[in-house]
C-alpha cells in the first residue's frame, strides 16, 4: 500500500474520533492503514508532529464553513486610534468575534478530544495553523496595536480551549456512566457568558478601558 502525509493525518482524525487521544497510538495507527508501525515515521517524525498535524487539520475551516467578514477597515475612518471608534464599531467588532468563537469552538467539538490535541500542540509550536491567527487579524483591523491583539487573542483562545477540553471531557464521563447528567444546552450557555466577558473588556479598550500599549510594555514587572 502507498502511503503519504495525508493518508497518515486522515487516519490519525479516525482514530482520535473512534476511539480519543489516549488510544491514538503509532502501533493502532499503523493497524488501521494495514502498514507496520516503523513505515509511519517516514511520513511523521515522531508522535508529537503526528498530533500537530491533526491539530492543523482540526483547525483547518471544513468546505462550505462560515467566514467571518469584518467588513470595512474601521482604521481608514479613525486613523488606526481604536479609542474613537464608534458604538456602531465596537458593536460589529463584538458580533465578529463571537461568531470567530462560535466556529473555533464548533472545529473543536467536531473531534473527540479535539481541544485537548490543540492545547497540547500549542506549546511545542509544531502546528501551521495558529489558532489565534484570524482573531488577531481581525483585532488588527480595529485598530488595535500588537500588543493588545497578543494578549486579547490569548486570552479569547486559552478561554476556549479551556472550555471545550471540560465540557467533552464531561461528555466522555456521562457516556461512561460515572457522571448522572450533561447538558448541551447548559454548556453554551456557559460558555456564551463566559465569553461575553471577554468581549466586553475587548469592548473597553475600543472605549479607553484599558491602558495604552505602550505603558504596559514598559512598566515594571
Amino acid at each position: 500500500m502507498s502511503l503519504n502525509r495525508q493518508d497518515v493525518v486522515r487516519a490519525a482524525v479516525d482514530v482520535l474520533d473512534h476511539y480519543g487521544l489516549e488510544d491514538l497510538t503509532m502501533r493502532r495507527l499503523a493497524g488501521l492503514l494495514g502498514v507496520k508501525a516503523g513505515a509511519l515515521y517516514w511520513h511523521v517524525t515522531n508522535k508529537q508532529t503526528l498530533l500537530a498535524l491533526v491539530s492543523d487539520e482540526i483547525l483547518r475551516e471544513p468546505d462550505g464553513a462560515e467566514r467571518i467578514d469584518t467588513g470595512v477597515d474601521v482604521r481608514d475612518h479613525y486613523h488606526g486610534d481604536p479609542l474613537g471608534a464608534s458604538s456602531g464599531s465596537r458593536d460589529e467588532l463584538a458580533d465578529a468575534v463571537r461568531r470567530w468563537a462560535g466556529l473555533f469552538r464548533a472545529s473543536l467539538l467536531r473531534h473527540r478530544d479535539g481541544a485537548e490535541v490543540v492545547a497540547s500542540t500549542m506549546p511545542v509550536g509544531l502546528g501551521t495553523v495558529d489558532p489565534a491567527a484570524e482573531v488577531s487579524t481581525l483585532l488588527e483591523r480595529y485598530g488595535f496595536s500588537g500588543h493588545q491583539r497578543r494578549y486579547s487573542s490569548r486570552a479569547l483562545v486559552h478561554f476556549i480551549l479551556g472550555h471545550v477540553i471540560e465540557e467533552q471531557t464531561r461528555s466522555q464521563l456521562h457516556e461512561l456512566g460515572v457522571v448522572d447528567q450533561f447538558d448541551r444546552r447548559a454548556e453554551e450557555e456557559d460558555f456564551a457568558d463566559g465569553l461575553e466577558l471577554l468581549v466586553t473588556g475587548l469592548r473597553g479598550v475600543t472605549t479607553g478601558g484599558a491602558e495604552d500599549s505602550s505603558q504596559v510594555e514598559n512598566a515594571d514587572i
